[in-house]
């Protein structure tokens, strides 16, 4: 007399390890792919929309590399004018060093600006520089009437404050760091401002060649160049 067949559970077709369950593999041990997790692609996508937004709205082209280099010269403009004898000499060689930073500044803004292919001309490109320039213009102003009534003493701190203040004004359309770098710049020329007049290598050694060199390389590393 035959056994009647034991009925099969519909369930153990899709049991672990069976042929053709889920994450199974086949008779010729190729293994199921998977999509991209939804989750993931999410995020690439809210990361793309966040950089598209701030470029819009910030201006992203301030160049630590350009920044180290204007700390490099500093730090030799420093040295140099310490060693001048005469105010003459010690205002030619921080004039001439104003010339070298802004023509590095500009060349190094100008080519992460082509590098990230963002446009100069940009609304936040314009707010930049309307935030930047005024303080600039006052400091120079200013310098030539100090210099016309005999307090050279007081310039290290003037130039230091005021390029900081640009540094802030023009900043507020730039990436969060570029504000504080300006703040730093300020605290350190109100410093300057009431300390000895013999110290005003120091203070812009400390503030164009320190303060550039920290802050550029924190923005080379974390901004892109």
């Amino acid at each position: 007399m035959t056994q009647p067949t034991p009925a099969r559970n519909p369930r153990s077709a899709f049991a672990p390890g069976a042929p053709g369950a889920p994450g199974s593999q086949d008779s010729q041990g190729s293994d199921t792919t998977e999509p991209p997790a939804l989750h993931l692609r999410a995020m690439d996508n809210l990361r793309f929309i966040r950089q598209t937004m701030e470029e819009a709205v910030y201006f992203t082209a301030v160049s630590g590399v350009g920044e180290i280099a204007v700390g490099l010269t500093a730090l030799v403009a420093a040295w140099l004018a310490s060693h001048r004898a005469t105010a003459q000499g010690w205002l030619t060689v921080w004039l001439g060093e104003a010339l070298i930073a802004a023509i590095l500044t500009g060349g190094a803004v100008v080519w992460k600006a082509r590098q990230a292919r963002l446009s100069l001309v940009s609304r936040p490109g314009r707010r930049f520089a309307l935030g930047l320039l005024p303080p600039l213009a006052a400091g120079a102003l200013l310098s030539y009437a100090l210099l016309a009534a005999g307090e050279r003493a007081l310039l290290p701190g003037v130039w230091l404050l005021l390029y900081g203040t640009a540094v802030v004004t023009g900043g507020a359309f730039s990436v969060r760091i570029v504000p504080v770098m300006g703040l730093g710049f300020m605290a350190l020329g109100g410093v300057a401002l009431f300390a000895p007049a013999a110290w005003g290598d120091v203070f812009l050694g400390a503030g164009f060649g320190g303060l550039n060199l920290l802050f550029g390389l924190y923005i080379a590393r974390r901004h892109g160049g």
